[in-house]
């Protein structure tokens, strides 16, 4: 855990750092984005080997699937489009004002600082990096205290490919990260719960430093009221799949499930089907992750325990697998009848218990979702393109993926944020590239203007051209 005065040495560091070079090029720029790329391309073993012992066990081939190849899309984008992000953007300008010219600059904040959770710990720092390093800031990174292996891993690595006044990462546990949202940063970026985010926008309001949360929430999966056998088959699959992906420690995983009231035995049906192909025997496959600490297992069960007193009905979606304590393995189940009261239902879940709740018609649906806090993500599953220009149009959300689960926080070239509750402000691609820039608007005068002729004294010449102006 870094001394007080290292967190302030290092932020110092970088602070007067940026500032001694507040535009780097941009063949500095792509140097330190291809460090980042090589830095997770080298290691990428010693990377899931630390996540896994962080984990207990997670899969490495998720790792691979949703850290690292996600993080190095996310930089090669940068690398690709960084010289088209760095010109200045033409603006119009009234009639008035020509021939002056008008442009936007995009200018790097200076010292920004990201603040990662344990759920992805690789790739929730390095898409945010890729967006800081290509708008040519430094960084100061927080790890998470719940991931310390990879967290001391990522550190030795940062400090072998970058110089300590480029990029640096912090460990420690939450009274540093507390110390963390307190430094004077020139832009913050957060990952984590709502209840967290709360706390870092506060400390980060004495300094007037600007944030960006990406926090979480209930994130609904809706089934279109009239989808064919084939079509449903398909919808569960993709909802099951992002469900257990990490074992649903997933910031968007489905949270719960909208479907056609009558159908929840078939969706029941077709979840233990695709259970059992993807994870024939779940409590040995290595291709299913455990809980990550026992305070979240803890809390799960504490879940599934009050939602079966309540009497919800629990049903097991993998056959003959029993949870496993010792382990944290969490074999994936669903629940019907859960009441709006469960903390199911009321707080984001963050693992694999998936509430389904009936709907009559799409009203209806579209009803359950808007009465509550906007979520992070929203999935609908329908080939009805009028009810999938409903949903689109009268739903607020963070993001949506059609027909599928997870895959809009994969596309480098979408802004990814939450709204209120599950966030503010968003980064990927070009929008990272914004939210870690300054808008520098600029107005170039020309000899020829005329704006000269609106000055003291006021009358005569300028009486006729302001009458004109207003009219």
């Amino acid at each position: 855990m870094p001394h007080p005065d290292t967190l302030a040495r290092r932020f110092s560091l970088l602070q007067a750092a940026a500032r001694s070079d507040p535009h780097p090029d941009r063949a500095l720029r792509d140097r330190r984005l291809l460090a980042l790329d090589r830095l997770l391309l080298d290691n990428e073993q010693a990377i899931a080997d630390a996540i896994g012992r962080d984990f207990g066990h997670r899969s490495a081939a998720e790792t691979r699937l949703l850290e690292l190849f996600p993080s190095h899309e996310a930089i090669r984008h940068a690398r690709r489009n960084l010289r088209r992000w760095m010109q200045p953007q033409a603006r119009s300008v009234s009639l008035w004002f020509q021939p002056g010219r008008a442009e936007v600059r995009h200018q790097p904040l200076g010292a920004v600082g990201i603040m990662v959770p344990w759920n992805y710990p690789i790739f929730l720092a390095a898409a945010p990096l890729a967006a800081a390093l290509a708008a040519g800031n430094r960084a100061l990174v927080k790890m998470s205290e719940i991931t310390p292996a990879t967290a001391s891993l990522f550190a030795e690595l940062v400090g072998r490919y970058f110089a300590e006044d480029e990029l640096s990462v912090v460990e420690g546990d939450v009274k540093v990260a507390r110390e963390f949202s307190q430094l004077p940063f020139d832009h913050l970026l957060f990952t984590g719960s709502t209840s967290v985010g709360r706390q870092v926008m506060r400390a980060a309001a004495e300094n007037l430093t600007p944030v960006t949360l990406e926090l979480g929430g209930k994130s609904p999966a809706i089934i279109g009221p009239a989808l064919s056998p084939a079509h449903f088959a398909r919808a569960v699959e993709r909802i099951i799949v992002g469900k257990c992906l990490n074992a649903g420690q997933t910031c968007i995983a489905p949270d719960y499930v909208l479907l056609p009231a009558g159908q929840e035995q078939a969706f029941i049906d077709q979840a233990r089907s695709v259970v059992a192909a993807c994870y024939p025997d779940i409590e040995k496959t290595a291709d299913y992750s455990t809980i990550v600490d026992q305070r979240q297992y803890a809390r799960l069960s504490a879940c599934l325990e009050e939602a079966r007193m309540a009497g919800a009905k629990i049903v097991d979606l993998a056959a003959a697998a029993v949870a496993d304590p010792l382990r944290r393995r969490l074999p994936p189940v669903v629940l019907l009848d859960a009441g709006d009261e469960l903390r199911v239902m009321q707080e984001e879940i963050f693992g694999p218990l998936l509430p389904l709740r009936p709907y009559r018609d799409l009203d209806e649906a579209i009803a359950f979702v808007n009465g509550r806090p906007r979520p992070l993500a929203l999935y609908y599953f329908d080939n009805d393109r009028a009810a999938i220009e409903r949903i689109l149009d009268e739903t607020v959300c963070g993001g949506v993926t059609i027909n599928d689960t997870i895959l809009h926080i994969a596309q480098d070239d979408l802004p990814f944020g939450g709204v209120g509750p599950s966030g503010m402000g968003c980064y990927h691609g070009f929008a990272g590239f914004e939210t870690f820039s300054v808008r520098k608007g600029v107005f170039r005068q020309s000899r020829l203007s005329g704006i000269g002729l609106f000055k003291p004294p006021y009358r005569g010449l300028f009486e006729r051209l302001t009458r004109i102006l207003l009219r």
